[in-house]
């Protein structure tokens, strides 16, 4: 059953086909996969916000900025180049590949989350690591645009292997348009909600009782919506790991794992069939983060016990 991630790549699969109809057609086919493929905002533009907290107002846009360039560099000289000489030489290889990427997720998020259930605070640490912000910066663009990696390998895997029996012109113009709008798309969001405070500080010196009331309240929620955030992030790099593995073992044969979740879900949205496409979604995505969460703390704590780790 596809759920988050997955679910909206397959509207990438199905566009892309679109875009390679022929050059001429690659523009406004590819525009639409793009456009389409924007949904993919619900897992990015949650799990990067998180990567922007604890900095000045003044930084928080070209931190965004830094992990943009990482996300195209990411896209258009690592996953494209590499893609195109797997597809042409080693196809079946793309797959494990994936599934690598899957697990580092998992492994991410269930370490933020062990993290987080055992972390005792430590002031003088968060005084030191305050005094130090530019080590910070470079220290979280560099996990955001690791994260964005296996997210962006994830698809442009899927767009390529719509495409992957079209000549290798249209292969790179496909992927280069759709990996473009995605970039676009997703961070030209993140850049609004993390300056969502700042715009509604802008709104509450405005002239308008109500304009300044909707201000303060935005400044208000926005604490929360980035805490809701962090926690959505996390959850989405675990269920969207584990849905990558799912999806890698069905297609080597063992796909035992996938028609449980799918007819598991498909059963429960059918008993509540007012919402049953939000049920059977909710259902996947909790059963792949299961997965996700239990392959990676297992990888977690083995890393932790190997010689040499603080324990």
């Amino acid at each position: 059953m596809p759920s988050g991630l997955a679910a909206l790549l397959d509207d990438v699969a199905a566009l892309t086909r679109l875009a390679a109809v022929s050059l001429d057609d690659i523009g406004a086919a590819s525009a639409k996969a793009g456009a389409k493929a924007a949904g993919v905002v619900v897992d990015d533009a949650a799990v990067t916000p998180q990567y922007v907290t604890d900095f000045k107002p003044e930084r928080e846009l070209p931190v965004i900025w830094r992990i943009a360039k990482g996300s195209l560099f990411n896209k258009f000289v690592i996953l494209l180049p590499i893609g195109l000489l797997l597809s042409a030489f080693l196809p079946w290889a793309i797959t494990p590949i994936l599934m690598l990427g899957g697990l580092y997720l998992c492994f991410e998020g269930a370490e933020k989350v062990v993290h987080a259930l055992g972390h005792k605070p430590d002031v003088a640490q968060d005084v030191a690591q305050v005094q130090d912000m530019f080590a910070l910066e470079n220290e979280r663009v560099s996990g955001a645009v690791r994260t964005d990696l296996i997210l962006s390998a994830e698809i442009m895997a899927i767009a390529l292997s719509e495409v992957a029996d079209r000549p290798i012109m249209i292969q790179a113009a496909v992927l280069a348009v759709v990996g473009l709008l995605i970039t676009l798309v997703v961070y030209g969001a993140v850049a609004v909600i993390v300056k969502m405070d700042d715009i509604g500080l802008h709104l509450a010196q405005k002239d308008s009782a109500a304009t300044q009331s909707f201000g303060r309240g935005l400044v208000k929620a926005m604490p929360v919506v980035m805490s809701a955030l962090s926690i959505i992030g996390t959850a989405a790099m675990i269920w969207v790991g584990g849905q990558i593995i799912i999806h890698g073992l069905a297609v080597f044969g063992i796909d035992g794992p996938e028609h449980f979740i799918h007819d598991l879900a498909v059963a429960g949205g059918a008993a509540m069939p007012a919402v049953g496409g939000l049920v059977e979604w909710v259902i996947g995505a909790v059963l792949a983060g299961i997965v996700g969460f239990v392959l990676g703390s297992i990888i977690a704590f083995a890393l932790k016990a190997l010689p040499g780790k603080k324990h």
